[in-house]
């Protein structure tokens, strides 16, 4: 079976006064940009089966406003995660038979685990609303663990309007 990871960095949030960046919402853009995001995912036959999401109100919304409908669970370990904590909550919440998962977090977990999974360097850049596609050779419950799997980044996608 293939394996497709999408690691999308949420949308531009807004810095209202007196807000805890837990709670940071999106801004205008960062609305606009996780939507774009949504639509190039589908136009590019992104079917993704289950969702993994920070609890931050910031990547809920990113996920909400890409309109994708897989059933999703809300991570607390996600918020603030680094590579390890992002690979250990895909092997404990991510289905034995889904074939994509989708983890919607925060910088600088996204584009760490990104490199960590496929270290080839070619991540330059990994702004807000970013998504990096990868092809996971192994299963998901021992992601990141075999520094002799061949994991693949495909794609990666800076939705702009």
């Amino acid at each position: 079976m293939t394996r497709t990871l999408v690691l999308m960095r949420h949308g531009k949030s807004d810095y209202p006064p007196g807000v805890e960046d837990h709670q940071r919402p999106l801004n205008n853009r960062g609305r606009r940009e996780a939507a774009l995001a949504g639509q190039w995912l589908r136009r590019d036959g992104i079917a993704v089966d289950v969702v993994l999401c920070s609890t931050a109100s910031r990547t809920r919304q990113t996920l909400q406003r890409t309109g994708i409908e897989a059933p999703a669970q809300f991570l607390d370990e996600l918020y603030d995660a680094d590579a390890d904590q992002v690979c250990e909550a895909v092997r404990l919440h991510v289905p034995a038979d889904a074939a994509t998962a989708l983890v919607v977090a925060h910088f600088p977990g996204m584009p760490e685990t990104a490199l960590a999974l496929d270290p080839s360097g070619r991540i330059e850049r990994f702004p807000t609303s970013a998504y990096a596609i990868l092809e996971i050779a192994g299963p998901w419950d021992r992601l990141g663990m075999s520094p002799d799997d061949a994991n693949r980044l495909v794609a990666m996608q800076v939705p702009r309007a």
